[in-house]
C-alpha cells in the first residue's frame, strides 16, 4: 500500500505544486479572483489521482476485491501526502515570491467592499479583521494549517466518492468453498475434480 500511496500522492502533490507556482507568479497579470479559479480546477484535476490510486490498489494488490473502508483508507492516505506536497510548495512559493501574499489578499478585499458601496464604519470593521488575518498568517504553524485546510476537502470528496465507486466484494464464485480442503482455498490455486 506505501508504494501506491506514495506513487499516486506524490503526482497529484506535483500537480497541485506545479499550477500553484505558475498562478503565483502570473498572479498579477491573471488577477486574484482568476488565480482561485485555476487553484481549485488543479486541485480537481489532481485528486483524480485518488481515483487512480484506488483502483491501482484494488487490481493490482487486493485481487480485484476492496471493501469501502480500505478503499477510503487509501484513498485518505494519497489525499495527505498530495496537501502536504502542497502545504510544502505553497511555503516556498510564499517565502521566496509571494510575501506580501496576505496584504494583496486585504487590499482586494477592501476594494472589493468599496466597490459593493460599503459604509465607512463597515470599511472599518473589514480593515481591523484584514489586519487580525494579516497578523495570523505571518505564525507558520496558521499558515500551513490554514493551506492544509484549503486542498483538504476536495481530496476527501474525491476519496468518498471514488470509494463508493470502487468498492467490489468478493463474489460467491470467487469465494472459497468451506468444505474445500485448506491446501485449495489459497488464491491462484486450480481445483481439481
Amino acid at each position: 500500500m506505501k508504494k501506491i500511496v506514495l506513487v499516486f500522492g506524490l503526482i497529484s502533490g506535483a500537480i497541485l505544486s506545479t499550477v500553484m507556482v505558475g498562478s503565483a507568479l502570473f498572479a498579477d497579470r491573471i488577477g486574484l479572483g482568476h488565480s482561485y479559479i485555476v487553484g481549485y480546477t488543479s486541485m480537481v484535476l489532481a485528486f483524480l489521482m485518488v481515483y487512480f490510486g484506488i483502483r491501482s490498489y484494488r487490481d493490482n494488490v487486493s485481487a480485484g476485491t476492496i471493501t469501502f473502508g480500505r478503499a477510503f483508507v487509501v484513498g485518505l492516505c494519497i489525499t495527505i501526502v498530495a496537501c502536504l506536497c502542497y502545504v510544502a510548495s505553497w511555503e516556498v512559493v510564499y517565502s521566496r515570491f509571494y510575501p506580501d501574499f496576505m496584504e494583496k489578499y486585504a487590499a482586494a478585499a477592501m476594494d472589493k467592499a468599496r466597490a459593493a458601496g460599503a459604509t465607512q464604519v463597515q470599511l472599518d470593521a473589514k480593515r481591523l479583521e484584514m489586519n487580525r488575518m494579516i497578523a495570523q498568517y505571518r505564525n507558520p504553524l496558521y499558515r500551513m494549517a490554514l493551506t492544509f485546510i484549503e486542498a483538504f476537502p476536495v481530496g476527501l470528496l474525491f476519496t468518498v466518492v471514488s470509494a463508493a465507486l470502487l468498492r467490489r466484494k468478493r463474489s460467491r464464485i470467487d469465494a472459497p468453498d468451506p468444505a474445500m480442503p485448506a491446501r485449495w482455498k489459497t488464491p491462484g490455486d486450480v481445483r481439481l475434480p
